[in-house]
């Protein structure tokens, strides 16, 4: 102990060796010397202040809330106020230190993360209350029983690239069995080259009558939106509805007789039923992916539904033709075009109806690179669409329909997505951190203990909330549960590039594919993650660099290593997920008792 605070012992003995006195650099006691010692003498105004916090941010989490059950809103309010009391202290405790410019930088950057953090723990809070604790739906599915004669007509639309032949005329063969008096199908293959694939299907469409009709175009620009923009102009002028799947779904005969009555209320634009799959049960990889697809389409859609805002995707769903048109159709800029339509059409003021039930199934990746494909894609086009649509979507009402709900669940259903890019640069920045303090350890300590705890503090709710409602609302055993948060964050850095490459580039994303025709197996799986793998390998050198050179003695140093390590589990997901769909003879019996197609409430 010395008499004052040196903040230039910085240099030789760290930053501890600033805080040796008794009384701070500007020679104020730091404490009583006649009363007894408090360690935060200003506690009554930081908690003053994290209570005023709380309540505003529980007040704005409560907005429209009028059906949420009182263990919800109590849910809640615990939430909004640890998250208030934790920003306040973790503010409080930084402004203790000595400033520098480089303080002051990393603060700033901190407070910025803060921010973010809070955002998406706040968002996952309220999602979490409505899905279990809501008192009743405000917008339940309500069948419409038509007689024949009253049913609208539909136009069902198959877009095709180069797809097999036979899973094609399975595709066929189920809209033939539909149980639906007025219907056409119109069949456009886009740009495929090979005759040999696309004239078998065009053979079959010939025999299964006047109903059928094929197109193969190309050269056809526009990709898949293109394609249906084609088969908009080709249909019948009396249709209503307009209907697409993709080129690999046999839906069920009762798809269109049970769903289209929800079109004779006017308002209703939209009706949408969930993807689904008939072959989880080909392999552990498949049955893993299938685990994973449930959370969005039995919890994340019914939770939107709620406020008329849910996201379209382009199969199994239905759209009135009128409706289309006025909007321009299909946009063949976005590679998201489903997404985007149903967002454009709510900016109209029209309805979507959705119905948690499977009226189709269709396959799913058969890779851990193709799974990612998948992936990158949906989440570069919601970049895409927020950059194209921020005006109606942060900027107030204008010339849009679309209302504050609506605008709510577009931005923070993607906002966890914006924080696996976030948490991407947080890691990198980690690691060089780390770097640091291993070879420059009087210079760079370990960050604050509670800075350090953040990300775990948002990566342990987020799982919680994963499997709490994986248990309650999709009906998932235990291992199928573990098998979707596996599959899910094996796509953290995936979504985390897809994101960046949004914000900074216009055109359709580059996804690189490395080379391996002729790999191994096990080749194969490495090089499909070989960016996580080289990352999880980072990370954990510089834990053991980290506890090799400075030790674990110290509280902070052993929670930066804890966070190092934390940080890798996404990165070691990805790689455990590529090696599982490398030996994809692994059968998905491992995974047993198929998740329940269909949970209501």
């Amino acid at each position: 102990m010395e008499a004052f605070d040196q903040p230039w012992k910085r240099i030789n003995e760290g930053s501890v060796g600033a805080y040796w006195g008794v009384y701070d650099v500007k020679r104020q006691p730091k404490f009583a010397f006649t009363s007894p010692i408090v360690g935060v003498p200003e506690w009554r105004l930081l908690a003053g202040i994290s209570i005023v916090i709380g309540i505003i941010t529980f007040a704005m989490l409560l907005i429209d809330g009028k059906t949420l059950q009182n263990r919800g809103r109590s849910f809640l309010a615990i939430v909004a106020f640890l998250a208030a009391t934790g920003g306040v202290w973790i503010i409080y405790t930084y402004y203790q230190q000595y400033m520098t410019i480089s303080s002051i930088i990393v603060g700033i950057l901190m407070i910025i993360g803060i921010i973010g953090v809070t955002l998406v723990l706040l968002t996952e809070a309220h999602e979490w209350a409505e899905a279990i604790w809501l008192q009743k739906w405000r917008r339940p599915f309500t069948p419409i029983q038509m007689q024949d004669e009253d049913l609208p007509m539909v136009s069902v639309h198959v877009p095709a690239y180069n797809e097999p032949p036979e899973m094609m005329i399975q595709t066929l063969n189920a809209l033939a069995r539909l149980d639906y008096p007025y219907y056409e199908v119109i069949v456009i293959d886009n740009n495929t080259k090979d005759p040999a694939i696309w004239q078998p299907v065009e053979a079959h469409c010939a025999t299964l009558g006047c109903r059928f009709r094929f197109f193969h175009r190309d050269p056809l620009p526009g990709f898949k939106a293109g394609a249906l923009n084609f088969a908009l102009a080709q249909t019948a002028p009396e249709a209503v509805v307009i209907a697409a799947i993709d080129s690999d779904y046999q839906v069920s005969p009762l798809w269109l007789r049970d769903l289209t009555p929800q079109f004779a209320r006017p308002e209703v634009a939209i009706v949408q039923a969930p993807q689904d799959y008939y072959d989880d049960k080909e392999n552990l990889f498949k049955a893993m992916c299938y685990a994973e697809y449930k959370g969005f389409f039995y919890i994340g859609m019914q939770t939107r539904n709620e406020r008329n805002a849910i996201i379209q995707h382009g199969t199994m769903t239905m759209v009135r033709k009128s409706a289309l048109q006025e909007v321009g159709g299909w946009s063949e800029w976005c590679i998201t075009e489903d997404a985007e339509l149903g967002l454009k059409i709510f900016a109209q003021g029209y309805e979507a109806t959705y119905i948690a039930k499977s009226y189709g199934q269709g396959v799913m990746p058969d890779t851990f690179i193709d799974f990612k494909k998948q992936r990158f894609r949906w989440a570069y086009g919601a970049v895409q669409v927020m950059r194209h649509h921020a005006g109606i979507l942060f900027f107030g009402p204008g010339k849009t329909k679309l209302t504050t709900g609506q605008r709510y669940h577009f931005i923070a259903g993607w906002l966890p997505w914006m924080a696996d890019s976030l948490n991407m640069l947080f890691t990198l920045a980690a690691i060089g951190w780390s770097i640091a303090m291993i070879y420059a350890p009087l210079k760079f300590d370990p960050p604050l203990v509670i800075l350090s705890s953040m990300p775990l503090m948002l990566f342990s709710f987020k799982m919680a909330k994963m499997i709490y409602l994986y248990r309650t609302r999709v009906g998932a055993s235990i291992t199928q549960t573990a098998a979707s948060a596996l599959a899910g964050l094996s796509l953290s850095h995936t979504i985390s590039m897809a994101i960046l490459q949004g914000i900074f580039t216009k055109s359709k994303p580059f996804f690189r594919t490395p080379k391996m025709e002729e790999a191994h197996a096990l080749h194969k799986a490495l090089l499909s993650a070989r960016e996580e793998g080289l990352i999880m390998l980072a990370l954990w050198l510089s834990a053991y660099g980290v506890a090799i050179k400075q030790g674990t003695g110290a509280s902070d140093l052993l929670v930066w290593i804890i966070v190092l390590l934390i940080l890798s589990i996404p990165y070691l997901a990805a790689v455990v997920v590529s090696l599982i769909s490398g030996f994809s003879w692994l059968p998905s019996s491992l995974i047993r008792n198929r998740i329940k197609l269909e949970k209501t409430a």
